[in-house]
């Protein structure tokens, strides 16, 4: 059986619960109707938000709707059923999808990430044969590749590579039909990608994450044992050697507007949610010397929602413009890419960060001032939002990216490609 033919057998996990929502309706067809699905699937998910992080189980049901909706094949081509959408569309779906479950967001966004890495590094030939394979199997991608654990040992064994190793964070786990491997080939410094089928003996994940918030992405720990991969699916090797280009560095800016798009997702959820208690449950102050009837006639909410939306409104606008940015060079031929303009997408997507970051994480704890001492209640459930930030938010140090566009402000220079930049 050869690799491909294995990974074709992955099976997706299933509950059927939403199997029939759209049974009959459309795929849809423009970057309009897609983020009408896509909202579709954040108004069913941000029902239970709160009881489903609270029981922090593994989320098939959560990925059997997104496969059911169509989301996960939104960037596979045309041809074998995908949407056939832009990078532009696909990170407004994230964010979209992240204010019904931030934890939801972050699966989605990484699997479009991980779903374009052939894109990014293989030849023309594995890139037709993935983009096949996931999108007309509705199949959903995780990673292996976390560059602050040591990296994987991959070793020749005649015209294989085994992969071999421990990760402390693999985003997806077993929910993903799907795992990228990343690792270094013994006694070289060469590091070598490859998809491989996640349902395999040599996969071993730890079950092991259980934190503050995003507690529904499957980012615990995996062990590789000995997982063997064909040569030929060494992505961006010919002939036993990788050709390098400078679009195989946009992974990181790419991931990086994922984490921004879905961190403006969560906070979008975070003040619709509150705003939604303000109007049916706070009560207005009753020793101010001008009372009011109505919570919603206090001028400090008035005045502290407007101060939130507006920020919000000012992020998303940055967010999209990065997003158009980079999206016009990852679907512009890959030879075009100069080591500049990526450097200057890089510095934008890094403003873009750090807005939806500070401003995220104040709207996330100061909605509690807006909704008033009863909103606290466990029950109520407007922890979410701010746990689901802090917790993802530090995935690296924003100082550095303020670093990078002050450098860029000061000095006209833009960073230089590593696994955080």
């Amino acid at each position: 059986m050869t690799h491909t033919e294995q990974l074709g057998v992955s099976t997706a996990h299933t509950d059927g619960s939403s199997a029939g929502r759209w049974a009959g309706s459309p795929q849809p067809s423009s970057a309009e109707q897609w983020l009408a699905r896509a909202r579709e699937v954040s108004d069913i998910l941000i029902v239970d938000a709160v009881d489903r992080d609270r029981a922090n189980l593994t989320p098939h049901a959560e990925v059997r709707l997104l496969k059911d909706s169509g989301l996960v094949t939104l960037l596979g081509p045309v041809a074998h059923g995908g949407g056939g959408q832009s990078w532009e569309t696909a990170y407004q779906v994230i964010r979209v999808v992240a204010r019904g479950d931030g934890s939801i967001g972050q699966l989605l966004g990484y699997h479009y990430l991980w779903a374009w890495a052939a894109r990014l590094v293989a030849t023309a030939e594995q890139i037709a044969a993935v983009e096949e394979l996931y999108t007309r199997n509705n199949f959903l991608f995780g990673g292996a590749v976390n560059p602050r654990d040591s990296d994987l040992s991959v070793r020749e064994d005649g015209e294989e590579l085994v992969f071999s190793g421990h990760k402390s964070f693999s985003t997806g786990g077993e929910v993903a039909d799907l795992t990228v491997l990343e690792g270094v080939l013994d006694g070289t410094d060469t590091h070598i990608f490859a998809i491989v089928p996640t349902s395999q003996p040599g996969i071993v994940f730890g079950g092991d994450w259980d934190n503050l918030g995003q507690r529904l992405t499957e980012s615990g720990s995996v062990e590789i044992r000995q997982v063997r991969v064909p040569w030929s699916d060494a992505a961006g090797f010919v002939d036993k050697v990788f050709q390098p280009l400078v679009y195989n560095t946009l992974n990181v800016p790419a991931i990086q507007l994922v984490f921004t798009n879905f961190y403006l997702g969560i906070t979008q959820g975070a003040l619709e949610t509150a705003a939604e208690y303000t109007r049916s449950s706070t009560r207005a102050w009753p020793y101010g010397g001008d009372n009011k009837e109505r919570a919603t006639d206090e001028w400090y909410l008035l005045e502290g929602y407007g101060q939130l939306r507006s920020k919000l409104w000012a992020d998303e606008a940055i967010a999209d413009r990065a997003g158009a940015e980079i999206s016009r060079v990852l679907h512009e031929p890959r030879e075009d890419l100069s080591p500049r303009r990526r450097g200057e997408i890089a510095v934008l997507i890094a403003a873009a960060k750090l807005r939806a970051i500070e401003d995220g994480l104040e709207t996330t704890s100061k909605i509690y001032e807006f909704t008033g001492a009863r909103a606290s209640a466990n029950t109520v459930g407007l922890d979410i939002f701010w746990r689901n930030l802090r917790t993802h938010s530090l995935h690296d140090p924003a100082a550095y990216k303020k670093r990078e566009v002050g450098q860029y402000v000061l000095l006209n220079e833009v960073p230089e490609p590593s696994w955080y930049t």
